[in-house]
């Protein structure tokens, strides 16, 4: 099991937990936190006993965006290296969006710039009413390019393009409203903690309940069905439902649902 420096792994009730582990640093993303990121998915996504991975924050914040060392070291990157890095940030928040089991971002405190395009590609957002989100990068000369990718395929333009353009932060509420978040825990203080916590464990408990193949099938299709025309997507979908018909939890399925 691989050691690592900016995360904690935990695996509890069939979900598998990664910590972002730098509370002194708001959980700033730093080369090695992005690098890192990847790997515990790919650990996560290869355990048989993981059926759901959350993304969590150690600390007051989910995550606060790059850390100002990284910003200080991009000030010195060649076009070669900003490539390199830039490159491995895509790796990464692809690798959380393609993960073939549902990915929970648990959202108690600011998810700003890189930290909201973080939870921007997990499959479900849950975050508390005090909550906040940012595509902040415009203020200061970047572009949140790389989740721009992925953001243009899980929401209606119209509704985030202000957002990417004036790096506007705005609360939970209204994230949800624009559709960046799934589920607002209202409240404040531990009490709202508490509450997002048993509402993540009755996600994580409904997908331990549910089929893994299935779930792994309909994760694939979501991707794969993105922008396909719909000849081409009537098609793949007949096949990946022959083929779903064929596992093992589908034959068991049928059997226990024939013999009631």
């Amino acid at each position: 099991m691989p050691e690592y420096q900016r995360l904690e792994i935990e695996r509890a009730q069939s979900a598998g937990f990664i910590y972002l582990n730098r509370p002194e640093k708001r959980n700033a993303l730093d080369s090695l936190m992005v690098s890192e990121l990847h790997d515990a998915v790919q650990e996560l996504g290869g355990d048989d006993s993981v059926r759901s991975i959350v993304i969590a924050g150690r600390g007051k914040a989910f995550c606060a965006g790059a850390d100002l060392a990284y910003l200080q070291q991009l000030a010195q990157f060649t076009a070669l290296d900003n490539m390199a890095d830039s490159a491995s940030l895509a790796r990464t928040l692809r690798a959380i969006y393609e993960v073939p089991k549902p990915v929970i971002a648990r959202v108690h405190g600011p998810a700003i710039a890189g930290g909201c395009g973080l939870a921007t590609v997990c499959d479900i957002v849950v975050a508390v009413e005090q909550a906040t989100f940012g595509y902040t990068e415009v203020k200061i000369g970047f572009i949140p390019a790389i989740v721009m990718a992925f953001l243009v395929r899980k929401s209606q333009q119209m509704q985030t393009r202000e957002l990417l353009l004036s790096g506007r932060i705005i609360a939970a509420t209204e994230a949800f409203q624009r559709g960046l978040v799934t589920t607002v825990i209202p409240g404040n203080g531990e009490e709202a903690i508490a509450a997002l916590d048993a509402h993540i464990a009755t996600l994580t408990a409904e997908f331990a309940a549910a089929s893994g193949s299935a779930i792994t099938l309909t994760k694939q299709m979501l991707t794969a069905l993105d922008g396909m025309p719909l000849t081409s997507a009537l098609d793949y979908a007949s096949r990946m439902n022959a083929l779903a018909r064929l596992t093992p939890d589908c034959q068991a399925g049928i059997a226990q649902f024939l013999n009631r």
